[in-house]
């Protein structure tokens, strides 16, 4: 028989704050769930076998799996574990929790369906119908992320296992990272994603910022690295204020007292970026990339940025 002290099932289902999460609860509710459920129906069915979890329970696992940095396993284990998890994917108190192999083969069948960017770009459109995109810039930078496999020696990377992953230096600091090369496009003021693109780690920034840029911001923030006279000239052809700093190229005359303030009042502005970065990095645990290839890779940044975008909402939502 059970002792005094211990709950019931049904008093433990009565209790108000069991299985309460202030923050997945405010997440809940400031997301329309029913414009992804009709996405995840373009998801074609898994093929014979046990019976299917829902797809939209299973998304939520996902987006559950980046907010508490969790493996495949960890979040099988999470859901059968923490009531909480159970209550915002919908998950009934009886019923099994999806296993890894179920969690790793829907994450693959969302890259495989292209539907990750789709995702991605609905939240946009509520975040814009919620007014909490504010276009007045777009602050645009890179960081790198160590490969998911051991480094190799240098002339050796076709051992690593990894062909997409590359070397890359960072300018004015000793050492190196083998892997790859994440890239954003920040909403100023509200910190909002807007645009990622991931690529192997030796890539310039330049070559991929214009992805980085939607076109209807007032401004565009950007250090040094992404100088170039055609997109300060495109900026200009669409009314788009140019906040990139300037740099001195090799051999070429040194900044004017004039570039000088611009760089200086530029940096404290489009340093803001570094927040997301530090929060992708530390909280999400994206120190280093999860898979092998360049297509898994961004397909989970893809959903890091998703991830990311909903736990910022629910802070910004009044």
């Amino acid at each position: 028989m059970a002792g005094r002290d211990q709950l019931s099932l049904a008093e433990a289902l009565m209790a108000p704050k069991l299985g309460r999460n202030d923050r997945l609860d405010k997440i809940a509710a400031a997301v329309k769930w029913y414009r992804f459920e009709k996405l995840l129906r373009r998801l074609a069915p898994e093929g014979p076998g046990r019976p299917p979890f829902d797809p939209l329970l299973m998304l939520k696992g996902l987006l559950l799996q980046q907010w508490y940095a969790l493996s495949d396993a960890g979040l099988e284990e999470a859901l059968n574990d923490r009531m909480s998890f159970r209550r915002f994917c919908g998950l009934p108190l009886a019923a099994a929790a999806p296993d890894h192999t179920t969690i790793c083969r829907f994450r693959e069948r969302l890259r495989a369906a292209s539907l990750l960017d789709k995702l991605f770009a609905e939240f946009e459109r509520q975040l814009e119908g919620a007014g909490l995109i504010l276009k007045r810039g777009t602050m645009v930078d890179a960081s790198l992320v160590e490969a998911a496999r051991v480094r190799p020696r240098r002339g050796e990377e076709d051992e690593a296992g990894d062909p997409d992953a590359a070397f890359a230096r960072r300018e004015g600091r000793p050492g190196s990272t083998y892997g790859y090369k994440a890239h954003v496009g920040v909403d100023q003021g509200s910190l909002l994603i807007r645009a990622v693109k991931l690529t192997p780690a030796n890539v310039n920034e330049t070559s991929v910022a214009d992805a980085l840029i939607r076109f209807d911001e007032k401004a565009v923030y950007a250090d040094k690295a992404y100088a170039s006279a055609a997109r300060r000239r495109r900026l200009r052809s669409h009314g788009i204020k140019d906040r990139i700093m300037h740099k001195s190229w090799g051999g070429g005359p040194p900044l004017t007292a004039s570039q000088k303030r611009h760089n200086g009042l530029i940096a404290p502005i489009r340093a803001a970026v570094e927040t997301v970065f530090a929060t992708l990095k530390r909280r999400m645990a994206y120190a280093r990339v999860r898979y092998v290839g360049l297509a898994k890779n961004e397909a989970h940044l893809t959903l890091l940025g998703l991830a990311y975008n909903m736990r910022r909402a629910a802070v910004l939502a009044p």
